[in-house]
């Protein structure tokens, strides 16, 4: 299991789901679009924080980011 990869695709996948864009997204994460691009792309290794930034966004719990499906 790579978890850089199991949180982007989570991460992508609620975001289709709820449909929102990148650049939507980013602005409710209080992150920058090309961030958040390079997370779903998994080039990018995020911190704690920004997990909960996230998560939050999506009103998930955190721990639902690392769930491989």
């Amino acid at each position: 299991m790579d978890i850089i990869k199991v949180f982007g695709t989570n991460v992508k996948k609620l975001r289709i789901e709820r449909n929102l864009s990148q650049e939507k997204f980013a602005e409710l994460c209080g992150l920058h679009r090309t961030y958040i691009s390079d997370i779903e792309c998994f080039s990018r290794n995020v911190s704690l924080e920004t997990v909960q930034k996230i998560a939050d966004a999506l009103e998930v719990k955190t721990n639902t980011l690392f769930i491989e499906n």
